[in-house]
């Protein structure tokens, strides 16, 4: 539902939700020249900052730390698993704290300008035929990532974690995780979004859910993790994907052999070149992370394994 009320910047959304005086008075409260504008939206709350472009210039939630900010456009490809592509000029930051309602407008300004590689771009680091990403330091961050060790069976090992990828031991308040030495490089689908949003991002990382922290396990990310859940599980796929943003996670009960519980997770990326809800996830049946259409299209819509087994969204 749509609350048709706008405000000028430096007002909470709560604030803004009272009868706005501008709106009486027929009058858009104007922020510099660049005459921006606010509009409040509900389910999820959230506040759009507008200039009277075709796309928002930015659109912040309650209670979320990503926000979509408009930027150069790109394209996002995977040519050898997918013919279809994401043409996007949303471009998806991280505020220092969850969003409470007030936009601060040098933390916009700073994420209009900035053009380092935001939460898609670090996502994509991992898809195959990735490059190598080096820290500042010289240490391997970033590139082609497997989904697990091969088993006897054929099938890929579940179980990497970022820290896995990255052959290092992390310490938690409840004590250490060593990395597995067979799973370097590699990522299952939630230590991919762990290490995304994580350990390159920042957002505090846990071994048991405590609602403060990103834990380790997909269910568990819905469950308990920071941000708001955006569409609830009802136990059937969301009527839509209209309201999804890029940078959400997007969760699925792909597995029926573990019941009614989400048992995979991906980041959603926006519509591609056919209209359809396109995303990334690490997959066994690729060995690593992918948007293709290999084992399953990448897709929250048809009748797809995907997009049959799609329940649910969280914005971090």
């Amino acid at each position: 539902m749509v609350a048709a009320v706008f405000v000028g910047l430096g007002v909470s959304a709560a604030q803004a939700a009272r009868p706005a005086e501008h709106e009486r008075a027929g009058m858009s409260p104007r922020v510099d020249r660049a005459e921006w504008r606010l509009k409040v939206l509900h389910d999820p709350d959230r506040v759009r900052v507008l200039d009277g472009g075709p796309q928002p210039v930015a659109t912040f939630t309650e209670g979320a730390r990503t926000v979509t900010v408009r930027g150069p456009l790109r394209i996002l490809a995977e040519p050898a698993s997918t013919s279809a592509t994401v043409r996007s000029t949303t471009w998806v930051r991280l505020l220092p704290q969850p969003f409470s309602g007030r936009v601060d407008l040098d933390w916009l300004r700073a994420s209009l300008e900035d053009r380092s590689p935001d939460v898609i771009a670090i996502a994509l680091q991992y898809v195959t035929g990735a490059p190598l990403v080096h820290s500042a330091a010289g240490a391997v961050i970033g590139g082609d990532a497997k989904y697990g060790p091969l088993q006897a069976d054929g099938t890929r090992a579940e179980g990497a974690d970022f820290n896995d990828y990255l052959g290092i031991t992390w310490t938690y308040d409840d004590g250490p995780d060593w990395a597995e030495r067979e799973q370097l490089r590699s990522l299952d689908c939630s230590g991919f979004i762990r290490m995304v949003l994580g350990f390159r991002l920042d957002v505090p990382l846990v071994l048991q859910p405590d609602a403060q922290g990103l834990p380790r396990r997909s269910f568990e990310m819905l469950q308990s993790a920071p941000g708001v859940v955006t569409m609830p599980d009802t136990g059937r796929p969301p009527s839509s994907p209209s309201e999804l943003l890029p940078g959400d996670l997007v969760f699925f009960d792909a597995n029926g052999d573990e019941g009614a519980r989400m048992d995979h997770v991906g980041l959603y990326l926006g519509l591609d070149s056919v209209g359809a809800a396109r995303f990334v996830s690490s997959r066994k049946t690729v060995n690593g992370p992918t948007l293709g259409d290999v084992g399953g299209r990448s897709v929250l819509t048809g009748t797809g394994l995907y997009a049959l087994s799609w329940r649910a969204a969280r914005r971090i």
